[in-house]
């Protein structure tokens, strides 16, 4: 099968599977495990911040960070278009008492300062409102395309938490691709945030684990909330040390993803059935179909065929490039999707 679910799907290399067995190991609990060390201090290094944890996951990340910057009552704002809203299970309510406040997400993945404004009481004494302590963004933006928010405008968005005296956390899932695609080191654009949450097995391709980087209190305080929601792990230098692999070969592996994207995205434009949704800027591809085509005979079919690509939301397709795909693929993808189109038609053309 070719995947381009999500790159998650992403596989480790040998070198990253090599690296486990060579891995030095200590109970990391304990802050005994020499590896995860590396890879925090690296991590820390990398965005420009004073210390990092490794996470078992982007879920339980950027909840230990909500949960490190909000006190129970308070409000934490966040896109209504972003992950941390629409898919991390409403964890910052249900283990933290911090309330979600959506914030429109524009076409580009932006959230207007206006509306973010909107969430601040008039009257910030007034006990009947709960206050905003966080505010979250997500960067790239996944739902609206995979787009890359403007350094200007993170440092405008920098600038309203401080007068607002709120913090700001980036769900940086996708940042190395970010700085890849801008050709600037990722503390370029870390620099905006207070913490910042990014992903090492997404295009990263390292089996597992997230991390979170901030100030040394910070990062203290995320230490022992990961201790609380589980995540407190042992010899965890089994995961840190393709960890490890991955950000230290990361360059070139992104930019072939981002050029098959930008590939892919070529070879699309030029079938008639399918229009491009979004300028393709990291390794994420958006498509959508004619009117007279069905979104679920068209996945189905072309799972038949041997290709996995999924809808994100209705009418909206991503296909989403990785360390595993390649340029063969890419060609096989656009072969089975001219087979799928012919089979996909709704039946009397539309739905009613």
């Amino acid at each position: 099968m070719i995947e381009l679910r999500s790159d998650t799907f992403s596989l480790p290399s040998v070198d990253m599977l090599n690296s486990i067995s060579g891995a030095i190991l200590g109970d990391d609990v304990y802050g005994l495990d020499l590896t995860v060390k590396e890879l925090e201090k690296k991590a820390a290094n990398m965005l420009g911040k004073e210390d990092a944890i490794l996470m078992p996951s982007g879920t339980m990340a950027n909840l230990a960070s909500i949960l490190a910057h909000c006190p129970r009552g308070s409000k934490v704002l966040v896109g209504n278009k972003s992950d941390i809203y629409i898919y991390e299970a409403g964890g910052a309510s249900v283990c933290g008492g911090v309330i979600y406040e959506p914030i429109q997400t524009e076409t580009n993945g932006t959230l207007k300062i206006g509306n973010i404004e909107k969430a601040f009481p008039v009257d910030t004494d007034d006990p009947q409102f709960a206050l905003p302590a966080l505010l979250c963004i997500e960067n790239p933006s996944n739902r609206t395309g995979g787009n890359i928010l403007p350094l200007g405008y993170l440092e405008e968005l920098f600038h309203f938490t401080r007068e607002k005296e709120i913090a700001l956390h980036m769900d940086g899932a996708r940042i190395f691709n970010a700085a890849i695609a801008l050709q600037i080191p990722a503390n370029r654009i870390a620099i905006y945030a207070d913490s910042v949450q990014f992903c090492l097995s997404k295009g990263l391709s390292a089996p597992i684990g997230s991390i979170v980087a901030g100030t040394e209190q910070f990062v203290s305080k995320v230490r022992r909330i990961r201790k609380m929601l589980g995540g407190g792990m042992r010899q965890a230098g089994i995961i840190a040390a393709p960890g490890i692999i991955a950000l230290d070969n990361m360059h070139q592996t992104l930019q072939k993803d981002h050029s098959r994207a930008k590939n892919l995205a070529s070879y699309l434009s030029s079938i008639n059935e399918i229009e491009l949704n979004a300028n393709v800027e990291i390794n994420m591809v958006f498509f959508t179909l004619k009117p007279e085509y069905s979104i679920n005979k068209f996945i189905t079919t072309c799972a038949m065929f041997g290709l996995n690509i999924d809808e994100l939301e209705p009418g909206i397709i991503r296909a989403v490039l990785h360390r595993n795909i390649s340029d063969e693929d890419i060609l096989d993808t656009i072969e089975i999707i001219q087979r799928a189109l012919p089979l996909s038609k709704k039946e009397g053309g539309i739905y009613r």
